[in-house]
């Protein structure tokens, strides 16, 4: 039985409609069943994250900024993605930033009626001062969300890259003034119309690859080893000190003093070993290599 409502995230599962009779083992299997088809979906969305992985790349080597806009889950996902990176790679807090509609109180209580408003949206992002050095990722599980989209509009006329994460198919006009849009369907909702599901999961999946993507790209891993991370913390400093003790042999206390001595980067403790050279000639060679650690000759491809 349809409920008058033609976007896929909000059609009925009939895999799902009598769940309210299922026993918890039940509702477990088909939930992980639903949560089974959201990789496949996401994956058919290589090529459009790929080209977005590519617009922020350029962004952060141009002084850029990466933002995600969206409402409720959507704008909490982009926030939490934002919120990982420094921590995760070393990044500054400014360079990926999340806006959500209602503004950090929705957060953590719903406001659902700033979703409604396009010239919220708007202002959110002549407050941010975005710029054509910078790139806005809409994220609207229905595609549809007027604060989500008057974001988009505002960022395109003050020349930043555009693009939309959504869960449902997006009509083609507004479709057509994006640069990039991902659209991932991995089909209605246990839970009627609960977009924090599977949508919420494609999501988090799809931001994931962005920033991930992104941040490889300008040089934060060696590998797949965090390099570029910060030892602000007794967690983090005894990471950086067992990876740097894994990539060049040194003991733990060598690798501290190292550590101590490039200012608490991994990335720059690694070349000044392998350079033999001090904490200025390890950050000059980066700077030649664009902060890519394997293009510096010494390391190889």
């Amino acid at each position: 039985m349809s409920i008058g409502d033609s976007r896929v995230t909000e059609q009925r599962n009939l895999r799902s409609a009598e769940i309210d009779l299922a026993s918890p083992l039940e509702i477990v299997d088909i939930m992980n069943a639903e949560d089974r088809l959201v990789a496949d979906a996401v994956a058919t969305q290589r090529e459009p994250i790929a080209r977005v992985i590519g617009f922020v790349e350029t962004a952060f080597r141009g002084n850029g900024r990466l933002f995600y806009v969206g409402a409720g889950t959507s704008g909490r996902l982009g926030i939490l993605d934002a919120s990982e990176c420094p921590p995760t790679f070393g990044s500054d807090p400014d360079l990926v930033q999340g806006i959500i509609a209602g503004g950090e109180r929705a957060v953590f209580r719903s406001q659902e009626g700033a979703e409604d408003s396009p010239a919220g949206g708007a202002a959110a992002i002549d407050e941010k001062q975005l710029g054509a050095a910078d790139v806005l990722v809409g994220i609207a599980a229905s595609g549809t969300t007027p604060f989500v989209r008057g974001a988009l509009a505002r960022a395109r006329e003050r020349g930043a890259r555009t693009a939309l994460v959504a869960c449902t198919p997006v009509d083609a006009a507004f479709g057509d003034t994006l640069d990039a849009l991902i659209v991932a369907v991995a089909g209605p909702e246990v839970v009627t119309g609960s977009t924090r599901l599977k949508a919420g999961t494609a999501t988090k999946m799809i931001l994931n690859m962005i920033t991930t993507g992104a941040m490889i790209r300008v040089g934060k891993t060696y590998g797949n080893l965090m390099v570029d991370l910060r030892a602000t913390n007794v967690k983090l400093k005894d990471r950086s000190e067992r990876i740097l003790s894994a990539l060049t042999g040194a003991s733990r206390d060598e690798a501290r003093t190292l550590l101590e001595a490039s200012g608490g980067s991994v990335k720059t403790a690694l070349v000044m070993h392998r350079l033999n050279t001090d904490r200025a000639g390890a950050e000059q060679a980066l700077n030649a290599a664009g902060g890519v650690v394997r293009r510096i000759a010494a390391f190889g491809t």
